[in-house]
């Protein structure tokens, strides 16, 4: 039986509905995270036909549910399109359809441009090449962080860093009283913050130490919030690879090596071709690639390991003046 799904995303949950027998079907919310995204790609079909919302976070929803359908494809892409020019549509309707995509794919053009630009001014930068070791920065986010910070002296500490990006949290106290802490500041460079935050989902995703600890602060705080701490972390390692001018150390050679070659050939170099490989040749044979991934998966584990012998207890909090009335 054929079904067609929409999915409204929001930042922490979806709204589902079914158009299914010529009605449609509330179907309910579900979260934003890979569990509860993989438990209802599991209750499809390949015969159902799912449309997601364009969003920020859609390019993380596809993937989850996809392994249950069939090939999804890019509206706007070869099939895309091919399926777009088969739908029966009012004459008015076609030519704003073709007005649209003519319009995309001008931007398209001027996108990659961009694209082109960014990669030749970063191919003989090595505070980006240093950037793009640590797993979940892209090349856009190594130029941009790389833009904002500008000459890593400028910065006597990390926290300095994080003051600069809006990360730190925002501190409240009163004469002697004790000070509480509230959500970040959200002071600074708004846009170098964005791409962390983005960095950080991504970091969060692939196997290694960054994704045990998203999990660990998910657990206790929610994902937005270990979000935004993997964020602040994410600074902190930034600071030190350029004061100290050093890789990342559980960086993965092969995707490394890959970052590299897509960045030299987004700058419009020549592919070389020949029988001679390349650094990036690992990534694209699966045994090679995964060997990179089980190490990050060990360095992951490690991590939860050192979490795990920290002592659970913690000392009693201070009970204010008021509390101490009330126990008496």
């Amino acid at each position: 039986m054929r079904r067609v799904i929409g999915m409204d995303i929001h930042r922490t949950f979806g709204e589902v509905v079914f158009w299914e027998d010529g009605r449609l079907r509330p179907a309910g919310r579900i979260g934003m995270t890979r569990s509860a995204l993989e438990g209802f790609g599991r209750t499809l079909s390949k015969d159902d036909e799912v449309v997601i919302e364009a969003t920020g976070n859609a390019m993380a929803v596809g993937p989850r549910i996809e392994p249950s359908l069939r090939p999804r494809a890019d509206l706007f892409g070869g099939l895309g399109r091919a399926w777009l020019g088969k739908q029966p549509l009012p004459q008015d309707e076609e030519e704003a359809i073709e007005r649209h995509l003519r319009e995309l794919d001008r931007l398209g053009e001027d996108l990659s441009g961009l694209d082109r630009a960014l990669a030749q001014a970063a191919i003989g930068d090595p505070a980006v090449k240093r950037l793009l070791t640590v797993a979940g920065i892209n090349l856009t986010v190594a130029v941009g962080l790389t833009a904002a910070i500008g000459d890593v002296s400028r910065f006597a500490s990390p926290q300095k860093l994080i003051s600069y990006v809006g990360l730190n949290p925002r501190v409240r106290q009163s004469g002697l009283g004790f000070a509480q802490h509230g959500r970040i500041s959200k002071q600074g460079r708004a846009h170098a913050r964005s791409m962390l935050v983005e960095a950080a989902w991504a970091a969060a995703n692939a196997p290694g130490p960054w994704r045990a600890f998203f999990l660990r602060i998910r657990a206790r705080r929610g994902h937005q919030i270990a979000a935004v701490a993997v964020a602040r972390k994410l600074t902190v390692l930034c600071w030190h690879l350029l004061t100290k001018e050093a890789d990342y150390l559980w960086a993965r050679p092969a995707l490394v090596a890959n970052k590299l070659r897509s960045m030299k050939l987004q700058a419009g170099m020549p592919a070389k071709k020949g029988n001679k490989r390349g650094p990036a040749y690992a990534y694209n044979v699966k045994e090679l690639r995964e060997r990179g991934t089980e190490v990050a998966r060990q360095a992951e584990r490690a991590y939860e390991h050192f979490v795990g012998r920290w002592q659970t207890g913690r000392p009693p909090a201070r009970r204010t003046g008021a509390a101490k009335e009330e126990r008496r």
